[in-house]
């Protein structure tokens, strides 16, 4: 079995297993107390917290323990929102932060504040200056991570950290994808990371706060980890990440260069090898073992179950893959199909004969999909074309409605439209991506008796 979705988790390094097994002996008493097995517990925490400090850049005492990557987000947003709440209640963030930062934003909101979503460009991208145009007066905190978690586009942290600094707003960098490559550029105020990510074990999160940022933790106060993660630390899994963490840095360099060289490879052969495909993310300013690639006329949970029965683990941000059923946010904001969109992260030490595999799987199982929901082999020749047409799509999910489009658009006279009636969600997104992707005109959006009724004229 091939996994190839180290961006939700990371397989645990053999580095962090040892340091666990190793800790789980030593690191099991009360590190506050002053006997014996107190000390002992509480160097093995102040030796984590320095080896986490040094991978972070911060000084140890800027740098506590959480209970998770999420939480050490909520406890981010939340503490500095509150330790600056006399400047303001508006929060400023990218259109794809993770889902974390948007339900820090969603809970500011509901309770009287305000946030703006900087968007992105079809890379995933933000424009520094567009971001820093969003800081206002009454800006209390800015977010943005440092790459994006499921197409991988790297953020300019550098020069937004520059503007949010004239414009005396914290920045707090969301690190958890990429902190396992090297340290996060530019002057940040908080960071947050997650250890799973990097081959740590789950359940350990990372906050960093930088002196002189004003923070306020919420919550009853606790005398632990500096009163903003309360609760008693699980020493060895706190070990065991910071002993990870110094172990992949250590790797870094060698490793990425080799997984980037893996990477490319399938960056450049997926369009090859398989009809109406675009990759998606940015092609340079990307995490080195991330690649996305969007199919069109495929149902993206169909796919993911297929390729696990070809025995390879991958991911999608597609919107029948979500549990809420709703379009990803990050493909919806980079205005890329969100349906059919596979995500191959790979691990530390994936060989190439795994990625030689699959290639060779990936087209097969790509053509059965499309096979089975009927999609057109290839844009319909029509030596008669009709007027323009109405397709009736409603009650039915994506990815069927652009199958119906691109079936029939090739009935239609250069300049004559086809219209789309669908009340799937996703369709409102998908069906402008695939005018994009199939050089066709992007009418607009009617309003209809049911759903709605998307415009296409045909260009070629």
């Amino acid at each position: 079995m091939s996994y190839f979705d180290a961006a939700s988790s990371a397989p645990l390094h053999p580095v962090a297993r040892q340091a666990l097994l190793a800790s789980l002996d030593e690191g099991w008493a009360d590190p506050a107390r002053l006997y014996r097995e107190g000390r002992r517990a509480g160097m093995l925490l102040d030796a984590a917290r320095e080896a986490a400090a040094e991978a972070v850049g911060c000084r140890p005492d800027e740098l506590v323990f959480t209970s998770s990557g999420t939480r050490a987000v909520h406890t981010a947003v939340s503490g500095a929102l509150s330790g600056r709440r006399r400047v303001g209640r508006h929060l400023v963030l990218s259109a794809v932060e993770h889902s974390s930062v948007l339900h820090a934003a969603a809970a500011l909101e509901a309770a009287g504040g305000s946030f703006t979503e900087v968007p992105v460009d079809r890379t995933g991208a933000v424009d520094a200056s567009g971001f820093g145009r969003a800081l206002r007066a009454d800006t209390a905190l800015a977010c943005l991570q440092s790459a994006n978690h499921e197409v991988g586009t790297e953020q300019p942290v550098a020069a937004v950290a520059e503007l949010c600094a004239a414009a005396g707003v914290p920045l707090l960098v969301d690190a958890a994808q990429s902190l396992g490559w090297g340290p996060v550029p530019g002057g940040w105020s908080l960071l947050t990371a997650s250890a799973h990510k990097w081959g740590g074990p789950a359940g350990v999160g990372l906050l960093a706060v930088r002196k002189g940022v004003r923070f306020a933790p919420q919550g009853p106060a606790d005398e632990r980890e500096s009163g903003r993660a309360p609760g008693f630390e699980n020493i060895p899994a706190v070990v065991a990440a910071a002993a990870s963490l110094r172990a992949v840095r250590a790797e870094a360099e060698a490793e990425a260069a080799r997984l980037r060289a893996l990477v490319d490879r399938i960056r450049a052969e997926v369009p090859r090898l398989v009809p109406d495909v675009e990759v998606v993310g940015d092609p340079e300013r990307r995490l080195p073992h991330v690649v996305t690639f969007s199919c069109l006329y495929v149902d993206g949970e169909t796919l993911l179950h297929e390729l696990d029965r070809a025995d390879f683990s991958v991911s999608s941000g597609s919107s029948c893959t979500s549990s809420t059923l709703t379009p990803s946010h990050v493909l919806k904001a980079m205005g890329v199909l969100t349906e059919g969109n596979v995500r191959v992260s790979l691990p530390t030490g994936t060989a190439a004969a795994e990625v030689d595999r699959f290639l060779e799987v990936l087209p097969g199982v790509v053509a059965e999909v499309r096979l089975r929901l009927g999609a057109p082999a290839a844009p319909a020749p029509s030596p008669a074309p009709s007027a323009s047409l109405v397709v009736d799509s409603l009650g039915r999910r994506c990815p069927v409605p652009v199958i119906e489009l691109a079936k029939v658009i090739g009935e239609v006279p250069v300049g004559a439209t086809v219209t789309v009636l669908a009340d799937d969600e996703a369709a409102r997104l998908d069906i402008p991506a695939w005018c994009e992707m199939r050089e066709q005109e992007y009418v607009g959006e009617e309003p209809a008796d049911r759903g709605s009724a998307y415009v296409v004229r045909r260009l070629t």
